[in-house]
């Protein structure tokens, strides 16, 4: 048969939302042209309405759009609020691939940046705000190095000038901080990350209040952003056991970090969520916990970071986080690109602390500091029968840079 069959309206419940494919909306009859919403399955059907609905409510926000990635929607949030002739200001310590954005196609559609540090004073923030400024963006913590900001009070000065905020609010998944709460006017997540949460999955949101809400709606709409009913229906899932997950991620972690603070081979352990740490006093005021992330800085040269790497088996070697697994990547790269990056010639590793169990994984460290520590000595073998100075491909799955890499 080429035309449907009927379906009984009566559909049985199910603990589980219903998934709603479909490109063509089928109107009752004539009347309901011009007053029928949505009237094209680009707009999102019942799955992606669901999903909106619930991280509206997760993060306190009037309306939510989504994006085929967290980096589409950092971007498509962007190009709602700014026009032709405005300046952004980013935090120092943004996301590398928004950097990248804005330094190539927001400059092309004549919209300038500049960077601030995260430890900004208010007063210094003040005085680079101009006419053209339209928006700020920020990151807390911030990527890689896990710097804290002042969000409330970036937020407060930039409502008395009338000027936007925008946070990536990936790290606290909308659960462990609540920006528009504290005034900030759009939160922005990758739900490829911890809401969707086992490494399989694109999405991006942005939630907002206001006038900021509207453009975002309006945005999303004219540039054509769309999401399939399956990745909606996936984050929905991930949703259910988001605030049992961050939580397991957290405590392991911050076990691990106190872990490493203790370990003559680390430097410094940036884990704002750990006492001691920089940024801790920001954070202990406005976020109720950690995520799975920790980033240390080695003792020791970076051309020896190779041998760490190669020691770990647990922990991948991939970008992105927010999943089921451990992780581990080099940072100094793309730290380099920073304006007010603090070149220290150690090694930077973030560390993504998954959901194993955290002996195994600090039994996996230790012996991989070990190897870093041999091959900083000039040492013939790593420990891991692997020599010092071997930074060819490895044995092990998943190995090689990505141009592109997600963070």
């Amino acid at each position: 048969m080429i035309h449907p069959v009927h379906v009984d309206d009566d559909v049985l419940r199910t603990a589980a939302p219903v998934i709603q494919r479909g490109t063509t909306v089928l109107l009752d009859d004539y009347s309901a042209f011009g007053r029928t919403t949505p009237t094209y399955g680009r707009g999102g059907l019942a799955s992606q309405a669901a999903l909106r609905q619930a991280l509206c409510e997760l993060e306190g926000g009037e309306g939510a759009e989504l994006y085929p990635s967290g980096l589409a929607a950092v971007t498509g949030a962007i190009l709602s609020i700014c026009r032709t002739g405005d300046e952004i200001l980013i935090c120092d310590t943004i996301y590398g691939p928004t950097r990248r954005f804005a330094t190539t196609t927001l400059a092309d559609y004549g919209v300038s940046a500049r960077y601030f540090p995260a430890a900004i004073a208010m007063d210094d923030l003040a005085a680079m705000l101009g006419e053209r400024t339209r928006l700020i963006v920020l990151e807390a913590p911030g990527s890689l190095t896990l710097d804290m900001l002042d969000v409330p009070g970036v937020a407060a000065l930039a409502r008395e000038r009338g000027i936007f905020t925008l946070i990536d609010n990936t790290y606290a998944a909308g659960v462990l901080f609540k920006p528009l709460a504290h005034g900030v006017d759009i939160s922005v997540q990758a739900l490829t990350k911890y809401v969707c949460g086992h490494s399989d999955v694109f999405l991006g949101s942005a939630v907002a209040n206001g006038e900021a809400a509207a453009l975002i709606k309006r945005g999303s709409r004219s540039m054509g952003w769309a999401v399939s009913a399956d990745d909606a229906y996936l984050a929905l899932r991930g949703l259910r056991t988001l605030h049992a997950r961050l939580a397991r991620h957290g405590d392991a972690a911050l076990e691990v970090a106190a872990w490493l603070q203790g370990q003559p081979m680390v430097r410094e352990v940036l884990c704002p969520q750990l006492p001691g740490t920089r940024g801790h006093e920001i954070f202990r005021r406005h976020f109720s916990a950690g995520n799975g992330l920790v980033t240390i800085v080695l003792n020791g040269p970076e051309m020896a970071e190779h041998a760490f790497f190669n020691a770990l088996r647990l922990f991948g070697l991939g970008f992105s986080w927010g999943g089921f697994e451990s992780l581990a990547i080099p940072c100094n790269g793309q730290i380099r690109q920073r304006s007010f990056a603090a070149q220290t010639g150690n090694p930077a590793i973030r560390l993504h602390v998954g959901l194993e169990h955290t002996a195994d994984l600090i039994r996996e460290l230790d012996g991989a500091l070990c190897a870093f520590a041999a091959a900083a000595d000039g040492n013939t073998h790593t420990g891991t029968g692997q020599p010092a100075g071997q930074t060819g491909a490895s044995t092990r799955p998943g190995r090689g840079a990505q141009e592109d890499s997600a963070t």
